[in-house]
């Protein structure tokens, strides 16, 4: 197999509007395309981090809730580098997002806290 990248994360969250202005207007991601797909009563909004597409985010009408705890199975969380974590912890916080403490990673010596989307997925900030 030869990777080049990751390509994309797709996220389907219950409310999307909530979810639009997490992402966009808390987080900062630009909006590469939005669609909205009558067939499936779904819209797809594909958005990028400093010019590089990311994430897709769908609405699917009655998409079933999932566990969403860093230490549940399956994906465990999406993790952002940042440069200073306590001032992005600060952003985020005046911004009205909770953050846990941040950590010392044992291993490596980098700085990380997690906080959550508006349907609980896990996200990490990491000091690079």
């Amino acid at each position: 197999m030869n990777f080049k990248k990751i390509h994309h994360i797709a996220i389907i969250c219950s409310d999307y509007i909530r979810s639009k202005d997490f992402y966009v207007n808390k987080l900062g991601f630009e909006i590469k395309q939005e669609i909205y797909r009558e067939e499936r009563e779904s819209y797809k909004l594909d958005l990028a981090l400093h010019g590089d597409y990311i994430i897709e985010l769908f609405s699917f009408p009655e998409a079933p809730a999932r566990p969403s705890y860093p230490e549940a199975q399956g994906l465990r969380h999406l993790a952002f580098e940042v440069e200073d974590i306590e001032n992005a912890v600060e952003e985020l916080n005046l911004k009205g997002i909770k953050t846990e403490e941040i950590r010392l990673d044992p291993y490596t010596d980098k700085k990380f806290t997690f906080f959550e989307d508006p349907d609980g997925l896990p996200l990490e900030i990491y000091e690079i």
